[in-house]
């Protein structure tokens, strides 16, 4: 089974966790309705539409959280993402955050 080359002491225990699948519950968008609602890629897996090999990484369950934040996260704070799953619920998540109220150019 291949590990990154770094962090690998905060991957391991995320993806043991894991059952080293991707714990996307439909944050993405896609109800995973044929897996029981959980994203069925497994790292190292192949993926069936184009082929590659699947590589989960842990990032933060919040995927808007900042890098700066998610690099400072204990391995109990994180949770594996497949790359498709991780960026398709960062885009739904900015698309649906709430707007700030703050002033704009012609505030009337």
């Amino acid at each position: 089974m291949s590990e990154p080359l770094a962090a690998a002491g905060t991957w391991r225990p995320v993806m043991e966790a894991a059952g080293h699948r991707c714990q996307c519950s439909g944050q993405c968008g896609n109800p995973h309705a044929k897996t029981e609602g959980r994203c069925p890629r497994e790292h190292d897996g192949y993926t069936s539409k184009h082929g590659h090999r699947v590589r989960l990484m842990a990032a933060p369950a919040d995927p808007l959280t900042p890098s700066v934040t998610a690099v400072t996260l204990p391995p109990d704070e994180l949770r594996a993402w497949c790359p498709e799953c991780h960026t398709a619920a960062a885009r739904r998540a900015r698309t649906t955050a709430p707007v700030d109220d703050a002033p704009v150019l012609f505030d009337l």
